[in-house]
Order: structure tokens, then C-alpha cells, then sequence
């Protein structure tokens, strides 16, 4: 008996050193990010100084960006060689030359060691001519992809970060001084070698660089960003029960956010056979790539495309995909009923009619409909009108609750995104359900109030996937609906329309109300009784 129980002190002792490590692992993992942040803030202040608007973060990231894959080479190779005394920052460019093909083939691209981020810092401020330095190293990395399988991947990863711009400053020498400031500051920030940080250091940075951009942005901060707390969300809810997925994708996939919450959510080792988007600005699509590569995914585990892709989708030979996130561009128009060729579309033609020209938000569901395999999960942020306009839109509605692909449909809060204050929602889609009914799901209530916008904290995430995954009725907050009763109410998908908002008006007693009122007005009429006398008697006197 005594055994036991020492055991079991022993035990509870162990589980009590394990939470309080966890909780020291995380405090330091805040320390990393608030100080990284600091960092960030502090540059992104400099380079706002002087280059117009937000276009300073181009130069930041790419800067950002350099300095990765210079050290992410340079690990690679040290790692590699069996001499632990080898340092490739040290190697002379002849002798480089002879790895360049095998690390191509692995790295998707090279760097010569005078090249190497390290190297140029160090000679910045001595280089009259920095600016075509840096010019010269982009373009050699680029180049060294040239002919072989990372090609489209490397290709204009720096076509934005012009270092001979205007913007950066009106002569060569005050541009050099400005890439010099860049350059050192980006060398100083305390990111470490990438395998060996707490946090995710090169990630987190561009994250925040971004959800900094985004919420400076305007209107279209939100076209490019979708919110951590909304990406892993949707990341969750397309993975349920799942420890690996063969291949995911995002449509219109924007800075790949979404996309990388699979990592995140499952590990990018399982995700076995790549990340597949595509992107329509070419901008941003450059900023897809950067981010892959910053997250650490190499270029043979992604395929980011650039085009439009309700009219040129670029990975028609890479369908079905097994989880499919998106938060596509909202209500924007496309050519619809105007080019007679997309009404035979395998992708739009089973609904039997497009989605308005004014209105390509369903076109991009049945986009992801199309393309999703039979076991997967498509989740999808919707603006909240596309649950109940009329006319092309109904029919549409009308195809996927007939034929039970809407699995889900979440009302999320408003002020979520940047950009608009609009609630949003998720559709959920699947083509292999276990029953004939959809879940509706009302979490606007759901938030906690930031300094600038709404957040789903952990809390509200994991209330919204229990909700998604327990598939019941619970009051006020989900209701599983008969699809015929959908089809009753004209394909109405709105989540208010089948879930019962709480009243939180105050309950009135009328009797006590009436008892108070009463007492209200004897009291007026004692208090105009005596006015009344006072006056008499003044006029008396």
C-alpha cells in the first residue's frame, strides 16, 4: 500500500514538473515573439520614414526573406559535410561551384558564399555600390534555378524589392544608406538558426509584418490576410479526425495563411503530397511564395500558381484535393453568363446556372466543390448575402442542399477581417455525409474585443469545432436541420433562420411595473398639492 502511494506522489510530482516546463515554454515562446515584434515594429518605423505608404513592407520581407534562405543554404551544406570544422560563409566562390547542381536539386536554388546575407551585411557599409550588389544577388538566385524543377517557383520571388526604386530615396548614395540601415537591422534581429528557435522566428515575423499591413490597409487589407485564429479554424475543421492529408488548397490563396495552418494544425510532414494555390495578384502571389519558403516548405512541397482562377485555374491535373480552404475575394465581379463557353464548365454545370456576373462568390464554391475528392472537406468564408439572395444564387443553393454537399454553415462575429465589419460565415462542404441534414451553428456571439478589431480566442474556436464535430442541437447555438425542411424554406441557409437567438432584454413584471407608476403619480399629485398651497398662500399674503 505505502508502494502505491509513493508511486503515486511520485507520479503526481512527475505530471506537476511537466505542466510547470510547459508553462516556462511558453512564457519564453512569448518573450521570443513580444521581442521579435519590438523589432519589427522598430524597422517597419524606419522604412516608413521614407518609403511611401505601406510599399515599405516589399523591401522588409524581402530583406526578410534573403536572410532565410541565405541561412537555410548554409545549414543545408554545413550539415552535409562530414569535416565539422567546414563553414560554407567562409568557402571562396570557386570552390562553392562544385556543390551548385546537387544543392539545386534539393535546395531549388543557389547562393555563392560572397552572396550570402551574412557576407553582404558585413561589407554593406564599405559597398558604394549596394544597390547593384543586392541587384546582382537576386537575379544570381533567381538565375540559378533557371532549367531545372524549382524554376517557377524561384522566378520573381524579388521582382518586387527594386533597390535602384525612387521610393527608397531620390540619389544612389541615400538609397544605399537606407539598404545599409535594412540590411543591418534585418542582421540584428535575434531569429537564430530556424530549426533551433521556440517560436516559428522567420514565420512569426512575416505574419506580423503582415497583420500590420493589413490593418493599415484600408478596404483592401482583408483581399490578401485572413486572421491566424480564422485560418486555423478552417484548418481544423477540414481535418477532423485526421493525422495526414495527401494534398490541400486554397483557390485564391492570397499570402498562403490559410494554407499554412495545415502545417501548423497537422505538421507539414503530413501533408504528403504538397500545398497546391493559386493567386490573381502577382504581388501577392510573390508574397505566397516567399511565405512557403520563410515557413520553411521547400519548393518540391508546394505548387503556388498566379492567374485568374475561375477562368484559367492552373491545377487541373493535381485534383481532387483532400481539404480545401479558401476566403476568396467577396462579390467581385467575372464574366458569368457573358461567355457561353462556362455554362459547360465541369466545374459550374451541374448547378445548370452560373453564379451573377456581379457575384462570383458561389462561382468559387462550385469551384471548390469540383475540385474537392469524395472523402475530403472544403471550408470556405462566405459574405453572409450569399446564404439568402435569390434568382442564379438560389438555384445554386438549391443544387448543393438537394444533392447534401452543405454540411455546416457557421455565422461567425463581425469585425473579424480587416477591411469590413461585416459577419461573415463558413460553409462547410463535404461529398460523402452521414446524413441528410445540415448543421447551422450561430458563434457571432463568439469573440473577445481586441484593440482595433474582433479575435476568436482559443475558448471561442474550440466551442465553434465541438459544436462541428458533436453535430447536435444546443440552444441558442446550433441546430441540426432537415435538409426538406431547407428546401421548404426556399433554400434559405442563413443560420438566423433555424437558430433561436438568446433574448437578453431585461424581464418586466407589468404588475410590479404598474405598482411603481402608481406610486409614481400619487407622488405628483401629493408634490403638485403642495405647490399648489405654497402658491395660495404667497398670493395671499
Amino acid at each position: 500500500m505505502n508502494t502505491i502511494v509513493y508511486v503515486t506522489e511520485i507520479y503526481i510530482v512527475y505530471i506537476q514538473y511537466i505542466l510547470y516546463e510547459n508553462t516556462i515554454i511558453m512564457a519564453i515562446k512569448e518573450q521570443e515573439r513580444a521581442e521579435l515584434h519590438k523589432s519589427i515594429w522598430q524597422i517597419a518605423n524606419q522604412m516608413r520614414g521614407s518609403v511611401d505608404g505601406w510599399d515599405f513592407k516589399q523591401y522588409v520581407l524581402g530583406m526578410l526573406f534573403y536572410r532565410f534562405i541565405s541561412e537555410n543554404l548554409t545549414k543545408y551544406i554545413n550539415d552535409n559535410e562530414p569535416n565539422n570544422n567546414f563553414d560554407y560563409v567562409k568557402l571562396s566562390n570557386k570552390d562553392a561551384e562544385f556543390g551548385r547542381n546537387d544543392t539545386v536539386k534539393e535546395k531549388g536554388f543557389y547562393i555563392l558564399p560572397s552572396e550570402l546575407f551574412v557576407n553582404v551585411v558585413k561589407n554593406a557599409k564599405n559597398d558604394p555600390n549596394l544597390n547593384e550588389t543586392l541587384s546582382k544577388v537576386f537575379k544570381n538566385i533567381e538565375s540559378s534555378a533557371n532549367w531545372t524543377e524549382s524554376e517557377d517557383d524561384i522566378k520573381g520571388l524579388f521582382d518586387d524589392f527594386n533597390v535602384n526604386s525612387n521610393k527608397l530615396w531620390n540619389t544612389v548614395e541615400q538609397r544605399n544608406k537606407k539598404l545599409t540601415d535594412l540590411l543591418e537591422s534585418i542582421g540584428n534581429l535575434k531569429l537564430g538558426h530556424y530549426t533551433d528557435n521556440t517560436i516559428d522566428a522567420f514565420g512569426d515575423a512575416y505574419e506580423y509584418l503582415m497583420a500590420m499591413y493589413a490593418s493599415n490597409a484600408g478596404k483592401s487589407g482583408g483581399e490578401f490576410y485572413t486572421p491566424q485564429e480564422v485560418s486555423e479554424l478552417l484548418a481544423e475543421i477540414t481535418t477532423v479526425g485526421k493525422k495526414e492529408v495527401n494534398k490541400v488548397y486554397d483557390p485564391a490563396c492570397g499570402s498562403g495563411s490559410l494554407l499554412l495552418k495545415f502545417a501548423k494544425v497537422l505538421g507539414k510532414e503530413n501533408v504528403r503530397q504538397w500545398f497546391f494555390g493559386q493567386e490573381i495578384n502577382i504581388t501577392t502571389y510573390n508574397l505566397c511564395r516567399i511565405n512557403m519558403f520563410l515557413h520553411d516548405i521547400n519548393y518540391e512541397k508546394f505548387d503556388i500558381a498566379h492567374g485568374d482562377t475561375l477562368m484559367h485555374p492552373k491545377h487541373w491535373d493535381e485534383e481532387p484535393f483532400d481539404a480545401i480552404v479558401s476566403n476568396p475575394p467577396y462579390s467581385i465581379n467575372w464574366e458569368g453568363d457573358a461567355n457561353p463557353i462556362l455554362i459547360n464548365d465541369p466545374r459550374f454545370s451541374p448547378a445548370g446556372v452560373l453564379a451573377p456576373k456581379s457575384k462570383a462568390d458561389l462561382a468559387f464554391t462550385m469551384h471548390m466543390l469540383a475540385w474537392l475528392s469524395t472523402s475530403g472537406t472544403a471550408a470556405i468564408v462566405e459574405f453572409p448575402w450569399v446564404l439568402y439572395r435569390g434568382w442564379a444564387e438560389a438555384k445554386i443553393r438549391k443544387y448543393l442542399i438537394d444533392n447534401n454537399y452543405v454540411d455546416t454553415v457557421i455565422q461567425l462575429p463581425p469585425d473579424l477581417f480587416f477591411g469590413t465589419s461585416i459577419a461573415t460565415c463558413i460553409i462547410v462542404l463535404k461529398k460523402s455525409k452521414k446524413d441528410n441534414k445540415t448543421l447551422f451553428i450561430d458563434a457571432s456571439a463568439e469573440f473577445v474585443r481586441g484593440s482595433a478589431k474582433n479575435t476568436l480566442n482559443d475558448d471561442n474556436r474550440k466551442k465553434i469545432l465541438n459544436a462541428f464535430i458533436t453535430r447536435e442541437d444546443k440552444e441558442y447555438f446550433a441546430k441540426l436541420v432537415d435538409n426538406k425542411d431547407i428546401a421548404n424554406n426556399e433554400y434559405n441557409i442563413a443560420v438566423s433562420s433555424y437558430v433561436e437567438q438568446k433574448d437578453n432584454r431585461e424581464i418586466i413584471d407589468i404588475q410590479e411595473l404598474n405598482k411603481k407608476i402608481a406610486g409614481i403619480v400619487e407622488r405628483q399629485s401629493e408634490l403638485r398639492k403642495s405647490i399648489d398651497e405654497i402658491v395660495a398662500e404667497i398670493e395671499g399674503e
